[in-house]
């Protein structure tokens, strides 16, 4: 433990061998724990690679209030929630283009026009679109939008006045071409 106290002071002053033996100590420890985060191999390799790297730009801010060990963790910790959340919005996005088309192909198939309006309206946001078809396309108040989203009407306001000013510049821009 002195001998990592020691290594690490000399890192945080820029000392790179001092840094190179600490990151060479944790790697195993570090991959370890990664491979039971992620629970698969190639991303763990990748996480401990970008931890590293991380660890070797931010190694001037590292405090001493925890162990080295500890700070590595946090950093990866945080590399593979940031990767999970990413994954997941690319995955709802990639489910809304999906359903967008399945719809537009039905639509079509069904010998109904696909109008640009109702194309416009698929690439909004679904927490944008669903307040201004409510009202919009339903008839609904703002209130009662706001009673059924469980959002306060503020929020409602806000969401139709973004979602028409979207639809007017996709539309405008749709006209142009």
């Amino acid at each position: 433990m002195v001998d990592e106290t020691r290594l690490v002071k000399k890192a945080i002053r820029g000392d790179s061998r001092a840094l190179s033996e600490l990151l060479r100590e944790h790697y195993s420890f570090l991959y370890q724990y990664l491979l039971k985060a992620t629970m698969n191999k190639s991303r763990a390799e990748d996480v401990t690679q970008e931890t590293m790297l991380k660890a070797i730009e931010k190694i001037a801010t590292f405090q001493g209030k925890a162990k080295f060990s500890t700070w590595l963790i946090t950093i990866a910790s945080r590399i593979v929630i940031d990767r999970m959340r990413r994954n997941e919005l690319e995955r709802h996005w990639l489910q809304e283009e999906r359903s967008l088309r399945s719809i537009q192909y039905e639509t079509i198939r069904e010998g109904v026009d696909w109008s640009d309006a109702l194309q416009a309206l698929g690439r909004l946001s679904s927490s944008i679109r669903i307040p201004v078809l409510l009202k919009y396309y339903y008839g609904y108040g703002q209130d009662e939008i706001s009673a059924m989203l469980d959002i306060p009407v503020g929020t409602v306001k806000s969401r139709l006045h973004n979602g028409l000013k979207q639809l007017r510049k996709e539309l405008t821009e749709h006209e142009e071409a």
